[in-house]
């Protein structure tokens, strides 16, 4: 019987490329996403299309209201950043950053394995292409894994030791692209940007549309998002 693991699914380029690196290492995969009041909320959409064409034992969407914080564009009406160059965006926290988010959405992660008896956490973070963001850091993922297996009562009585699994962390974005080619994942089901119109369609502009952008073009691709 293969092991249980949990995967954070954003729907987004990166958390669907760990998804199918969890599935081939051959754990049986438990997504998780959580409706936190993004404005991206498109991307709920497609973390049901992944899930559900990846063939998940189960997808579970959490409504957690990060909006009564605010303190990001994604969770506020402060306008999303665009047009960024590459050395602004490879400067400093962007105000896209969602204070303490991925410590959140682990902590939440790490309580659904230990009631499922999995001991495997998949997360998509990359520290190579990315944009500031602290909770995105091997330091991070470390730190993290040891609270783990501190605080829960499988780490305390011994019966297994977590393991948090960033596959992605550190390799570039063509690089993540090329890995999930390989995997047969399909990216045109995937949503990336941070401020899509009415219609789910991608600005084009924002930090992380660029960094698919150039992504794809390095790995001599074409997005499936943007194709005719």
């Amino acid at each position: 019987m293969p092991q249980r693991a949990v995967v954070l699914l954003s729907g987004g380029l990166d958390s669907a490329t760990a998804l199918a690196v969890a599935q081939n290492r051959g754990f049986d995969c438990y997504a998780l996403s959580f409706d936190y009041g993004q404005r991206h909320v498109f991307e709920l959409q497609a973390a049901k299309q992944v899930a559900e064409r990846a063939g998940v034992t189960e997808h579970i969407i959490i409504p957690l209201d990060l909006r009564r914080f605010g303190g990001s564009a994604l969770t506020s009406e402060t306008p999303v950043p665009k047009g960024r160059s590459d050395s602004e965006i490879e400067q400093g926290i962007p105000i896209t950053y969602v204070p303490a988010r991925n410590t959140v959405f682990l902590s939440i992660a790490l309580g659904w394995a230990e009631v499922l008896g999995a001991f495997d956490l998949f997360v998509g973070v990359n520290a190579v292409d990315y944009s500031g963001y602290p909770d995105c850091r091997p330091e991070f993922v470390k730190a993290f894994e040891a609270l783990a297996n501190l605080a829960t009562k499988a780490g305390v009585e011994g019966t297994g030791r977590f393991q948090v699994h960033a596959p992605l962390i550190d390799l570039t974005k063509s690089e993540i692209i090329q890995l999930g080619q390989s995997l047969n994942v399909d990216y045109g089901l995937t949503h990336s940007c941070y401020d899509p119109d009415e219609t789910g369609r991608p600005c084009g502009a924002c930090d992380s549309c660029q960094l698919r952008r150039q992504g794809f073009e390095a790995a001599g691709l074409v997005d499936p998002l943007l194709a005719d």
